[in-house]
């Protein structure tokens, strides 16, 4: 792991000095366009229906009891994350949620820690990078994987080394499943939001992605801005 870590910062502030001098976050806006385009085909035809036939088929109550668990299994790398923060607090708070809810929430299907007044937080590798310094570097659409930006790349094997799906006792085939339900999940979280996107799709999604970003990096302390930020896409 921690040769992992040093190859990774390696690699970002490499990349980062290269681009020091751009003016424009997006300057692969030709390619990340491109990716974009692929990216919506793949959703209108792929995603979108399956999301669609999974709120159709679930009831509300099991698909609660999914997204419940993968949240759980979430609190893992968060309190992993919050250590290489150095924010002791709010990793012993996201294991104090894990112990929890696999026990008193049946394996992580009810967010009893919720009602116990311990709110959820989420923390990634990206996000640890930034902590300690790395720069974004440019916005990069990735196949399939969406909006993301060069440090958020580099976290990827990070952010599934960390992952308990990977030390799960399952086959090849079953671990492929438990991934692409977690995804098939995400996307039927996002069915109801679909209207808010107006204008040019991918500067929406673009702004969008890196506002949010900063957000869940600074931990909320950008709120205000993150706020009038969406409303100006809203009115775009």
């Amino acid at each position: 792991m921690k040769k992992l870590c040093i190859s990774a910062l390696m690699l970002l502030c490499l990349a980062q000095a290269s681009w020091a001098a751009e003016n424009n976050n997006d300057p692969l806006e030709g390619w990340n366009r491109s990716v974009h385009q692929f990216n919506e085909v793949m959703d209108d035809y792929i995603a979108r229906p399956a999301a669609k036939t999974y709120r159709a088929v679930l009831p509300k109550f099991v698909r609660n009891g999914i997204g419940n668990f993968f949240s759980n299994l979430g609190e893992i790398p968060t309190a992993a994350n919050d250590i290489l923060q150095a924010k002791p607090g709010a990793a012993l708070e996201a294991s104090g949620r894990f112990l929890i809810n696999s026990t008193l929430g049946i394996f992580g299907l009810f967010d009893v820690a919720t009602l116990f007044g311990i709110d959820e937080h989420s923390e990634d590798f990206g996000q640890t990078l930034a902590v300690w310094g790395v720069g974004s570097g440019p916005y990069l659409v990735l196949p399939f994987l969406g909006p993301s930006t060069l440090r958020d790349t580099a976290s990827i094997y990070p952010n599934y080394y960390l992952s308990p799906v990977r030390y799960a006792d399952l086959s090849e085939a079953e671990t492929y499943g438990v991934l692409l339900l977690e995804q098939l999940h995400r996307r039927h979280d996002l069915l109801d939001a679909e209207s808010i996107v107006q204008g040019d799709r991918y500067r929406f999604f673009k702004d969008a992605y890196l506002q949010s970003r900063e957000y869940e990096i600074k931990d909320g302390q950008v709120e205000d801005k993150f706020d009038a930020g969406l409303d100006d896409l809203l009115l775009d």
